[in-house]
């Protein structure tokens, strides 16, 4: 069961350590390429910053973006500044998501991200806190998939494992995680993980283990998966996030 106040909190945390992590770093530094293609450090602490307000708007019943253009242009108008302004933006872009988050709401309502998907607005504290901590890795300076906490790393394999489920070009896969569980995602006939806990396993084409950190580097787009091992095929190409 999801506790969005629990999430919030993990939020509050994640939050703190990017924070004091980019303290460490200056104006230079923040112009350096980040770990993603085309974008500096700066880019990325600009898109946490206005992934927060984007987040205050789908709390508060508004699109998430004006537009997808619009998007991108305020990440560019924002990535060149200095570091304290950078800093001061997270800090007070997250105070106003956690403001939104405080006024008193049916968090089973039904809530609209980018692009019209739907979600309950109880995971989206969970889905602030993947942007928080999965762009402090992004940052590369020093925090890594192997960092993040276990509960963290399970729910967003889970998370990323049911996104793809049925994705248009994926075979069936098995995932084997390094504590013995699996979970299955894309082509799997439909299968709920309520189906597989109860035992009725779906056919797959691949199977793929390894470590935690490199499964999620994987599902996440962070690792090329030449960690993990593919039985039944090639480690698939998975679909963009």
């Amino acid at each position: 069961m999801i506790d969005h106040v629990r999430d919030l909190a993990s939020v509050r945390d994640a939050t703190d350590r990017l924070l004091t992590a980019a303290t460490k770093l200056n104006n230079d530094s923040i112009a350096e390429p980040s770990r993603l293609p085309g974008w500096t450090r700066g880019h990325v602490l600009a898109h946490v910053a206005r992934n927060a307000d984007a987040l205050v708007n789908v709390l508060a019943g508004r699109p998430m973006y004006a537009s997808a253009e619009t998007r991108d242009a305020d990440i560019e108008r924002d990535a060149p500044r200095a570091l304290a302004a950078q800093l001061t933006d997270v800090r007070e872009s997250a105070g106003r998501f956690e403001a939104q988050a405080a006024v008193p709401a049916d968090w089973s309502r039904t809530i609209t991200m980018r692009n019209g998907v739907t979600d309950s607005a109880s995971r989206v504290p969970f889905r602030r806190w993947i942007e928080v901590d999965l762009h402090h890795v992004d940052l590369g300076i020093g925090y890594e998939l192997e960092d993040l906490s276990e509960e963290f790393t399970q729910r967003e394999i889970n998370f990323l494992a049911d996104r793809f489920r049925d994705a248009p070009g994926l075979p069936a896969v098995a995932i084997r995680q390094d504590d013995g569980r699996t979970l299955f995602t894309g082509a799997v006939q439909g299968f709920t993980e309520e189906q597989v806990r109860s035992g009725a396993e779906p056919a797959w084409d691949i199977t793929v283990s390894g470590r935690q950190a490199d499964l999620l580097g994987w599902l996440a787009g962070r690792r090329d998966g030449s960690a993990l091992t593919a039985e039944g095929g090639l480690l698939p190409a998975l679909p963009p996030l």
